[in-house]
């Protein structure tokens, strides 16, 4: 891209950060459906045909196929999600839906996940366009609603409703593709994607003998919620390698002259510091506690407290739900 593009790429940015598309997981917030039909314009302005597809009123995604020159070779789609992690104003240096311009930097929700990269797809797609240089095989844009909540209004109603719209495409980038990290020979290591992990959703409850905060309690659910908490915190899955994670173990190993092992990637993960956290985090089983709900008046100690636990599984054949997991078959049990 030239100049003007890379430009382009800022302004488009900044203009999607400035749409609150907060994703609260249950329908109140925005929604998606002004900062979809900003992405149509963008799209229709250079002449491509767009389809707008709203589920739930609010909820939209926008779908369009970018022509290729040459026929008879398969799709690839390109795919990002428009919505965002809702954002506490009172924790930014800047508000995050502002979409300020300071030190150098673009500062908002979906600076980094992912209206950037839908900032970027759509300069360099209107570049190509005005330029008269159509792909090599055809392109499906998505720009989907929902992802921060499981893409039930997004992705995952597309595969079930519309699959008509992917005939064809074979291969897809999207979050995270692109991330790489140079090794001390100098060759730079890129990583495929080949699997999703799995994700449970599980809400704990402790529960407890209600009564007045000026007396004793050995009962008390908060007390008990704690403990558990702690435990979680403290507690560590072991390393889960599938096939691909060992073979990629492999290539890593061979390039940096060092053994692997098990019990401690760490030793081969710091030599690939930019994605140490990405790769770290597809070894092993995480629980994360998320939302702790308990409570309603300062002085009264509540019957009992939950937690919801967000737990992520590596996938393949050998990646297997820990305990936790295996416990708990659908989100918003209560154990």
């Amino acid at each position: 891209m030239g100049s003007s593009s890379a430009d382009e790429v800022v302004a488009i940015c900044r203009d999607l950060m400035r749409f609150d598309t907060s994703n609260y997981g249950d329908d109140s917030g925005p929604g998606e459906r002004a900062a979809a039909e900003h992405v149509a314009g963008l799209l229709t302005d250079v002449g491509l045909d767009v389809e707008l597809i709203e589920p739930r009123p609010g909820r939209m995604t926008v779908i369009a196929r970018w022509a290729s020159s040459v026929s008879g070779r398969p799709a690839l789609l390109v795919h990002a999600h428009t919505d965002v992690v809702p954002a506490d104003e009172a924790l930014w240096r800047f508000p995050p839906f502002a979409g300020e311009i300071a030190d150098g930097y673009l500062w908002g929700r979906g600076a980094v996940d992912m209206k950037y990269f839908a900032a970027q797809v759509l300069a360099v797609v209107r570049a190509r366009v005005r330029a008269r240089r159509p792909p090599a095989r055809d392109v499906v844009l998505a720009f989907v609603a929902d992802e921060e909540n499981g893409g039930r209004l997004g992705a995952r109603w597309l595969v079930d409703h519309r699959p008509d719209l992917f005939e064809g495409c074979t291969d897809a980038i999207g979050e995270v593709g692109g991330f790489s990290a140079t090794m001390p020979s100098g060759r730079r290591l890129y990583l495929v994607e080949t699997a999703e992990k799995g994700v449970v959703w599980v809400r704990v409850t402790a529960r407890g003998v209600a009564g007045h905060g000026s007396m004793l309690n050995t009962s008390n659910s908060i007390v008990a919620l704690a403990e558990i908490l702690h435990r979680i915190g403290v507690h560590q899955f072991p390393i889960q390698l599938t096939p691909t994670t060992r073979q990629f173990f492999d290539v890593l190993s061979a390039e940096l002259g060092r053994d692997f092992q098990r019990r401690d990637p760490d030793a081969l993960l710091d030599a690939i510091a930019p994605l140490k956290r990405i790769v770290g985090a597809s070894l092993r089983q995480i629980v994360s506690p998320t939302l702790v709900r308990a409570g309603n008046k300062t002085n009264v100690i509540p019957s009992e407290a939950s937690v919801e636990l967000d737990c992520p599984f590596p996938a393949g054949p050998r990646g297997r739900a820990g305990r936790l997991g295996r416990e708990v078959s659908r989100p918003g049990r209560d154990l």
